[in-house]
């Protein structure tokens, strides 16, 4: 079982997020604790550098989508969920 942390930022944003998106958000979440930081069952999932991975939880306009990294062995944070023009990669 994996811990995940958002970050205060993530934390911020998930409650702005419309619902579909923030629904989809929280079984990403649920879905890296059971099964750990590679999700390549989700939508242009990617590994991005320093440890840093990404997927889309909402297609379309806007596309939403969320960011995190693995912190130590069996730690992940959340360090953003929100819509792809403003994604940090």
């Amino acid at each position: 079982m994996w811990q995940v942390t958002l970050s205060n930022d993530a934390h911020k944003a998930i409650g702005r997020l419309p619902r579909l998106a923030q629904a989809r958000a929280f079984a990403l979440i649920k879905e890296i604790e059971v099964m750990g930081p590679i999700r390549g069952g989700w939508p242009n999932y990617g590994k991005l550098p320093g440890g840093k991975h990404h997927c889309h939880i909402k297609k379309g306009r806007p596309t939403y989508v969320m960011v995190w990294r693995v912190v130590d062995i069996q730690t992940v944070e959340v360090i953003y969920i929100g819509t792809h023009e403003r994604a940090p990669y």
